[in-house]
């Protein structure tokens, strides 16, 4: 298991149009499985809905955890284009 830790830096947070666009890209990590955990709130990041619950504004601390094949890189990968949404 492995875990990187990524702060929401996008003015909108995160709405539909990146958690869509994150879905597409954790599928593909398949079958790894990817949590992503804000406060308390833990949530399969292969389900929009599950991320948007989260309620992500700018400035959310997120913790993207990683379990499977290809771990390190999916965690690489998942924190690195929430870190650079600016939609």
């Amino acid at each position: 298991m492995v875990t990187r830790k990524v702060t929401i830096e996008a003015p909108n947070g995160m709405h539909a149009r990146p958690a869509g666009e994150l879905v597409k890209r954790i599928r593909e990590y398949a079958p790894t499985k990817i949590t992503l955990r804000s406060g308390a709130k833990q949530v399969n990041a292969a389900s929009i809905l599950s991320i948007l619950s989260l309620g992500l504004k700018r400035g959310a601390e997120l913790e993207v955890v990683a379990d499977g094949p290809r771990e390190q890189e999916a965690a690489d990968e998942v924190a690195r284009f929430i870190a650079e949404i600016r939609e």
